[in-house]
């Protein structure tokens, strides 16, 4: 098989199918219309496994058989085969993460307190982080950040969808570029108080009453590292004191 069959075939197998199934497959859409036999000879699969292969993919959808003798197979469109993976993919996840919620749910009895804080590596990882804190806030948002390098679209894009579902959004900054990313829409936008600057600052994130985050700047490429706390103690009195400095100095 060539490098790009190769990797067709880890990715139709990685979407569900096992390794036989993928490559009558992908036999098939080489032939259009075949036989076992005509299977064998484009593939590298053992004439014994086409049949097994070729009626596990037409109960899933993916070929249609023509009972003559011999029997002939031949794929759906491709349109169809990628909406039928596609659903199985996303029922499969569905069905996983019903299962992880449910054991979630068993595990951390309702109302519980927690005192966990939580540290993350990389600017990715920092942004993909307060993405997901901005996206469950309910009522307040307060962002900053020291540089617009560290305002992803996708980042700005989530602080709109706030302010557009009725979320109080604040942009906190001491760098005017940054705050000139946000003076167009109806967002409050600050200069960061003095208390509150810090050249290893990178950025601040407070959702609610419930979640902090705070980064800083560290050496090397990706160095971006941050520590946050949801639900917790520690989450309560540090955004008590956080905004409670930046609503004084600002406000």
């Amino acid at each position: 098989m060539t490098t790009d069959e190769t990797a067709a075939v880890d990715a139709l197998e990685r979407l569900g199918l096992s390794n036989y199934e993928a490559k009558v497959f992908i036999a098939l859409q080489r032939l259009g219309t075949g036989t076992a036999r005509d299977v064998y000879r484009v593939s590298e699969i053992p004439r014994s496994q086409v049949y097994g292969a070729a009626e596990n993919l037409a109960e899933r959808g993916l070929i249609e058989v023509q009972h003559s003798t011999p029997m002939q197979y031949r794929p759906v469109s491709l349109d169809e085969a990628e909406e039928l993976l596609a659903e199985r993919f996303a029922s499969e996840r569905d069905q996983a993460f019903d299962y992880l919620e449910s054991v979630r749910e068993r595990s951390e009895p309702g109302g519980e307190e927690r005192e966990d804080i939580w540290s993350v590596d990389g600017e990715e990882h920092v942004t993909d982080r307060i993405e997901h804190l901005v996206r469950t806030a309910e009522s307040r948002v307060v962002f900053g950040a020291d540089s617009t390098d560290l305002v992803t679209e996708s980042l700005r894009d989530a602080l709109s969808d706030a302010e557009e579902r009725g979320v109080e959004v604040a942009i906190v900054s001491e760098d005017s570029t940054v705050r000139a990313l946000f003076e167009d829409g109806a967002m409050a936008v600050y200069a960061s108080p003095e208390n509150l600057r810090n050249e290893r600052a990178a950025r601040l994130v407070v959702v609610d009453d419930r979640a902090v985050l705070l980064s800083v700047l560290g050496d090397g490429d990706d160095r971006e590292a941050a520590f946050w706390s949801e639900s917790s103690g520690f989450a309560t009195v540090l955004v008590e004191i956080l905004t409670g400095w930046i609503e004084s100095t600002v406000k």
